[in-house]
């Protein structure tokens, strides 16, 4: 056999684990926005740092960082500024992709949006029993919390009622709705990196839920040290072996040893590719 139909023959092997694992509630899916690649709203940090650039001036070192870009504006403008920046960016709905749909019938304990978008949380709406789970920036808000529970409806809820949820759907980030949290400025991200790595910016039911399962991440890039710091922090005392459905391109050497080092083996066919080989085994 060919190295290459042996690859492929390995690859759609780790697919059907997956989707299997997956179906029986022994992975928690963890997306990126390259399951919507192309969308009214940015897809990627660097794309959100060049919208921001073309609202507001920004200096050298923060154009195309998207957290400094933030940081910047919050700084030399205000951070209303920076919300209303998010608010524009995000303002058309983005549609959920298959993998979003599908997931949404799965009954999952938990299910990771990496992004600020609603696609997760819209193929979840009209399902009964799943709330959600946000970050939140602490910027302003003069209360000592580190995220917020909202039902389906987008009411506030709290972790007692979230502990009775189906399936919880955990965005780290924030999101555009339903209340417009935004982790996004450097001082938001130093503020929850002095304290994840005892676990407190983490919700205790997000804790709870991953607890001995494994994470397949579908559509994520992890060429930002941030986003790999956030990532390590969430999957911590998981399972010890993990799966990735990147979008296509070479890795950077940061995310190669990061996969390694997380037990995160990528599956070695185009994006497409694996979505569809994957949604075909659920």
């Amino acid at each position: 056999m060919s190295a290459a139909l042996d690859n492929m023959s390995q690859a759609r092997g780790l697919l059907r684990e997956a989707a299997w694992r997956l179906k029986a509630g022994e992975v928690v899916p963890y997306l990126g926005p390259a399951l919507v690649p192309q969308a009214a709203s940015p897809r990627t940090p660097e794309a959100l740092a060049a919208f921001m650039g073309t609202k507001v001036a920004l200096p050298r070192r923060a154009k195309g960082n998207v957290w400094a870009a933030a940081q910047h504006i919050e700084s030399y403008k205000h951070r209303n500024t920076v919300t209303a920046l998010m608010n524009e960016a995000f303002a058309t709905p983005v549609p959920p992709a298959p993998m979003h749909e599908v997931l949404a019938g799965l009954n999952l304990p938990l299910i990771v949006e990496s992004w600020y978008d609603d696609a997760m949380r819209t193929a979840l709406a009209g399902r009964a029993g799943w709330g959600e789970v946000q970050g939140i920036t602490r910027a302003g808000i003069g209360e000592d919390r580190w995220f917020r529970f909202y039902g389906p409806g987008g009411e506030a809820a709290t972790a007692e009622e979230a502990s009775r949820w189906n399936t919880l759907l955990y965005r780290p980030h924030g999101g555009v709705s339903p209340a417009r949290n935004y982790l996004i400025s450097d001082a938001d991200y130093v503020e929850v990196l002095t304290e994840i790595d005892i676990q407190t910016p983490i919700p205790e039911e997000v804790r709870r839920r991953r607890a001995g399962r494994s994470f397949i991440f579908i559509g994520c890039r992890f060429h930002d040290q941030m986003l790999r710091s956030y990532a390590r922090q969430i999957m911590k005392r998981s399972a010890t072996t993990h799966y990735a459905l990147l979008p296509d391109g070479e890795l950077t050497r940061n995310e190669a040893r990061f996969l390694a080092e997380q037990g995160i083996v990528a599956v070695p066919l185009p994006f497409e590719d694996a979505v569809k080989e994957i949604l075909s085994g659920l």
